[in-house]
C-alpha cells in the first residue's frame, strides 16, 4: 500500500491501548461500525482511537498531533452490561452491549463539543421525541440501567429521602473533581432539605470492593445512611424527594424519571434547562428531556446484537439486556436443583448457570431452589421449571433439548389452583411499546410457521367437509399435569371427543392425536372403533398449523395447541382451565379461576406468555436471548438437532416405548 492509498482510507483506526485488543466484543462492535483497527503509525487524515479519558489516552493524542490524524473517542454506552467490566465474573467478561464512538469530542468533557451535544439540538433528535418517551418508560418498567445486577428483592429506602450520589475516585467524568466537591454537595443537600433523611448512594464498583468512592460512613451524621445494596436505580430515584449528583449517570436517570437534579459537576446532561446547575455551562441552549435522551441513547451510540453478531438499535439492545438481566436476577446466587432427569441436567446447568452455577440433588429438601414443576412438593418454595411455549424442533419425550424454559417463582402456568407468575404478568400488562413488539413476534411466528415442537410432518390433505363447520380437537397426554390439575369434567381424550360430538352433532370433527401418544411414549390412546364413531377425520402425524388453518374452531381441555390457534385468530373453546383461558380470549366451559379478571389484547397476552415469562437460550452463542433470536434458530433445523448422544438415546428410548417406566424415572 502506498502513502496516497493509506491516507485516503479514512476509516482506519489506530489504537495504542491494550484494552482495545483484550476485549473482542469492543473490536467487533468497532469493526461492524466500519472501523478497521490497526497498530502502527497513522497518515494525515487517518483516525486515532482512544478510550475516553483513560490514563493511557495521552499516547493516542500525542501520536495524532504529530501525524496530523483525527481523534475518535470510544466509551461504553449508557446501557452496558449486567455487571461492571472490572467484576471477576464470567458474565462480566461478555463485554458491553454498545459503544459511544465519538469523532467530535468526549461527551463528559464540558470544555468542548461532543457528538451527543451536537445531536441534542439536531432535527433528528426532535423528530424522535415520541419514540424516546416510550423507550424511557420501557427502561424504567424493565429496570434496565448501565449496570443491571440489581435484584428485585432489594427494596430502596422508604420514600421521602434526599439522594446524594457518590462516584468512584478517578472517574474520568469528574474532570478532576475531588473529595472536597462531594463534601460540599453533601452539606448542600442537608442545608437545602432540613428535616429530610440523607441517603448516600455508593457506586456499584465501590460496593463490590473494586474501586473506592469519595464519601464513607464516617462522613455521615448518625441519622444518615449508605445505600450500597444492588437496588434498582429507577426505584431509588423514584422514591427520592430530591437528587444531588456531580456527574453520575444516576443523576441523568433521575432527570429521565422526572426529577430536576442538583448538579455540582458539568455532565453531558447539564446545561439544557432540565437541572439545577451549580456550575453552569453557558454555551448550551434549552433542550427537553426526550430530545436529549434521543441524542444520548438512540442516535449517538452504536448498539450491538451479540446473538446475531450484528448492529442493532436501542430497542434491540434493550431486548437483549432484558433477556440477560432476567436470567441473572434469578440465578445470581446459584441453584440446588431437584427433579431433573439425567438427560436434562446438561442444558439446565447452562440455562441457569449465569450465577454461581447449578448443583443437583436427589432429595427434595428445603434448600432446593430449582425444581422441575412436575416433581415439586405442594408447599415447595423453589422456582418451578417447565418447557416454554416455543420449545424446540422435536419432542421433549424424544430427548430434544429446549430453546426455552419457564421458571416460575409463584406457581406454574398449568396449575390453576394457585396464582402463577404468568398470571401476574398478564394482569400487570406489558411495558410501553411492548404490545407492538409482541404483535410483531406473532407475525414472525406465523410467517415462519412455527409451533411448540415444530415436527416434520408429511403433507396432509383435508377431506371434503361438505360445507360443515370444522372443529379441530387436539388429543392430549392423559397423565399430563395440565390435564390432571387443569382439567374440567373431561379428563381423557375419549371424554373430550364425546363432549365435542354431543355439543356439535352436525360438525365435521378432526381429531389430532398427541405426538407423544402417537410415538407410543405417553398414555392417551383412544380405541380405533370409538375414534371412527366420534371423529370424521383422524389427522395422524399431521402438521398442527395446517389443521388450524383449515378449521373453524378448536375445542380442547388444556392443550397448548389452543394457544397456537389463538395466535392465528382461530376461535378456541376450553373445557378445562389452561393458562390462556379466562382472559376474554376464549369461550370457556370449564372451571376457570375467578381471579383472572384482566382483559388483555391478544398481543398483550402474547407479550406475557412468549416474551416476559419464558427464558430463551441461544444454541449458537450460549447467551440468554430474546424470543426473536430463538425463532431465527428454529427456522434453521441444522442448529437445533441436539447432541449426538441424546439422539442415540432417543432412538433407544423409541425402541423401548412399551417400557416407559425405565426411561421416565
Amino acid at each position: 500500500m502506498n502513502d496516497h492509498e493509506a491516507a485516503g482510507n479514512s476509516r482506519r483506526l489506530f489504537v495504542y491501548t491494550a484494552g482495545f485488543w483484550r476485549q473482542p466484543r469492543i473490536r467487533r462492535i468497532l469493526a461492524l461500525a466500519g472501523w478497521d483497527i490497526r497498530m502502527g503509525l497513522p497518515f494525515a487524515g487517518d483516525h486515532v482511537g482512544i478510550w475516553g479519558a483513560s490514563p493511557h489516552a495521552w499516547r493516542g493524542r500525542a501520536v495524532a498531533k504529530r501525524r496530523d490524524a483525527r481523534i475518535v473517542t470510544v466509551e461504553d454506552a449508557f446501557l452496558r452490561s449486567i455487571l461492571p467490566g472490572r467484576a471477576r465474573h464470567t458474565v462480566a467478561r461478555r463485554g458491553p452491549i454498545g459503544l459511544l464512538i465519538d469523532p467530535v469530542g468526549l461527551h463528559f468533557d464540558p470544555t468542548g463539543p461532543s457528538l451527543i451535544e451536537r445531536l441534542a439540538t439536531s432535527p433528528d433528535a426532535g423528530a424522535e421525541r415520541g419514540r424516546a418517551t416510550e423507550l424511557i418508560a420501557r427502561l424504567r418498567a424493565l429496570d434496565l440501567s448501565k449496570y443491571n445486577a440489581h435484584l428485585p428483592e432489594n427494596a430502596p429506602p422508604r420514600p421521602g429521602y434526599v439522594l446524594v450520589v457518590d462516584q468512584t475516585r478517578g472517574d474520568a467524568s469528574l474532570m478532576g473533581a475531588d473529595r472536597g466537591l462531594f463534601l460540599t454537595m453533601l452539606q448542600a443537600a442537608r442545608d437545602e432539605n432540613p428535616g429530610r433523611r440523607i441517603v448516600l448512594r455508593s457506586h456499584p464498583e465501590t460496593a463490590a470492593g473494586l474501586r473506592p468512592g469519595h464519601l464513607t460512613a464516617d462522613d455521615l451524621h448518625p441519622d444518615e445512611v449508605i445505600c450500597d445494596a444492588p437496588v434498582s436505580p429507577w426505584r431509588l430515584v423514584e422514591n427520592a424527594h430530591a437528587v444531588y449528583a456531580v456527574s453520575s449517570q444516576l443523576g441523568y436517570e433521575a432527570m429521565l424519571a422526572g426529577h430536576r437534579p442538583v448538579l455540582f459537576g458539568q455532565p453531558f446532561y447539564a446545561g439544557w434547562g432540565n437541572s439545577d446547575d451549580r456550575n453552569p455551562i453557558a454555551r448550551r441552549s434549552p433542550v427537553d428531556v426526550p430530545a436529549l435522551f434521543a441524542a444520548s441513547h438512540m442516535l449517538a451510540p452504536v448498539w450491538y446484537d451479540p446473538c446475531r453478531d450484528r448492529l442493532t438499535d436501542l430497542s434491540g439492545a434493550i431486548d437483549q439486556l432484558q433477556a440477560e438481566s432476567k436470567t441473572y436476577r434469578q440465578d445470581h446466587g446459584g441453584h440446588l436443583a431437584h427433579g431433573m432427569r439425567l438427560w436434562k441436567r446438561g442444558f439446565i446447568s447452562k440455562a441457569f448457570g449465569d450465577g454461581k452455577g447449578v448443583r443437583f440433588t436427589a432429595r427434595p429438601d428445603p434448600s432446593v431452589t430449582l425444581v422441575w414443576a412436575g416433581k415439586a412438593q405442594p408447599d415447595s418454595r423453589a422456582i418451578r421449571v417447565e418447557d416454554g411455549f416455543i420449545r424446540s424442533r422435536g419432542l421433549g419425550a424424544q430427548l430434544v433439548q429446549p430453546l426455552s424454559l419457564v421458571a416460575d417463582d409463584l406457581g406454574i402456568y398449568y396449575d390453576p389452583s394457585r396464582e402463577s407468575r404468568l398470571e401476574r404478568m398478564i394482569a400487570d400488562g406489558p411495558p410501553p411499546g411492548c404490545e407492538a413488539r409482541a404483535a410483531a413476534l406473532i407475525a414472525q411466528i406465523r410467517q415462519l410457521a412455527l409451533s411448540k415442537y415444530n415436527l416434520a410432518s408429511a403433507a396432509h390433505m383435508m377431506p371434503d367437509t361438505a360445507g360443515r363447520k370444522v372443529i379441530l380437537v387436539p388429543g392430549q397426554v392423559e397423565d399430563d399435569a395440565s390435564v390432571r390439575l387443569g382439567g374440567g369434567a373431561e379428563r381423557s381424550n375419549l371424554d373430550l371427543l364425546s363432549r365435542v360430538r354431543r355439543d356439535n352433532p352436525d360438525a365435521f370433527i378432526t381429531y389430532k392425536p398427541h405426538p407423544d401418544v402417537e410415538a407410543g411414549l405417553r398414555p392417551g390412546r383412544v380405541e380405533e372403533a370409538m375414534l371412527r364413531k366420534l371423529a370424521d377425520h383422524i389427522a395422524r402425524h399431521a402438521d398442527p398449523l395446517t389443521l388450524i388453518a383449515n378449521s373453524d374452531e378448536l375445542w380442547t381441555i388444556s392443550s397448548t395447541m389452543g394457544f397456537e390457534a389463538l395466535l392465528r385468530d382461530l376461535p378456541v373453546v376450553t373445557l378445562g382451565a389452561p393458562f390462556y383461558a379466562g382472559w376474554g380470549l376464549t369461550r370457556d366451559m370449564g372451571p376457570v379461576p375467578p381471579r383472572r379478571q384482566a382483559r388483555p389484547s391478544l398481543a398483550a397476552f402474547a407479550y406475557a406468555a412468549l416474551i416476559a415469562y419464558p427464558r430463551y437460550r441461544d444454541p449458537v452463542t450460549g447467551l440468554p436471548c430474546p424470543p426473536e433470536v430463538a425463532l431465527d434458530r428454529l427456522a434453521d433445523p441444522d442448529l437445533t438437532a441436539g447432541p449426538p448422544m441424546l439422539r442415540l438415546l432417543a432412538k433407544a428410548q423409541g425402541a423401548l416405548a412399551g417400557h416407559s417406566w425405565i426411561w421416565r424415572r
